[in-house]
């Protein structure tokens, strides 16, 4: 069966994104870019929210850029194929290889984790992550933890108050500071 995992950059104190909601210390070097690319090479589909979809909708048209290194080439071409499910109650249309969730979260999970298929079913975006926790969906937490404290924002964890015993699966330190944690939840 297909598994849930919730990928994403992190300071050390638990935010994807400052009080400001800026996320600028999180630009990856070429090391944590290919690692990046890699975990999403792996994926078999890709669930969002709608900010991070419009965020990643740079990546469906960045490779018209003639300058661009081999490696962000690379990172655009294997998102612009990989399917994606966008959840949005304010969006009527999405644009490249996604389409709208007819369903609920746990309702297309579902029927994404029976469907034949290889790759992972990635989530993306604290408040679709938040959802799929509190359900109890997620089976992969993977923090990319980036050496800066920034005082607040949007937590990686989600606030469900319930535990989550969770087991280390794979750890990564890279030449940037970057610290990479891969859990899987206990069951």
């Amino acid at each position: 069966m297909r598994s849930v995992t919730y990928s994403m950059s992190v300071s050390l104190d638990g935010y994807i994104v400052g009080p400001d909601g800026g996320f600028d210390w999180t630009p990856p070097d070429e090391e944590v870019f290919r690692f990046a690319t890699d975990e999403v090479r792996e994926l078999g589909v890709h669930l969002l929210g709608r900010r991070l979809y419009e965020s990643m909708l740079y990546w469906e048209t960045v490779d018209q850029v003639p300058s661009l290194d081999f490696s962000t080439l690379e990172f655009a071409a294997i998102w612009k194929t990989l399917p994606k499910v966008v959840f949005s109650t304010t969006l009527s249309a999405v644009q490249g290889n996604a389409r709208l969730a007819s369903g609920g979260l746990a309702e297309e999970i579902e029927r994404l984790r029976a469907e034949p298929g290889d790759g992972n079913i990635a989530i993306g975006g604290a408040t679709l992550a938040a959802e799929a926790a509190a359900l109890g969906l997620i089976d992969e937490y993977r923090a990319r933890v980036h050496p800066v404290l920034v005082g607040g924002g949007i937590p990686f964890f989600p606030q469900h108050e319930r535990r989550v015993d969770l087991e280390l699966v794979e750890t990564r330190t890279f030449r940037s500071r970057v610290v990479y944690l891969g859990y899987r939840v206990a069951r």
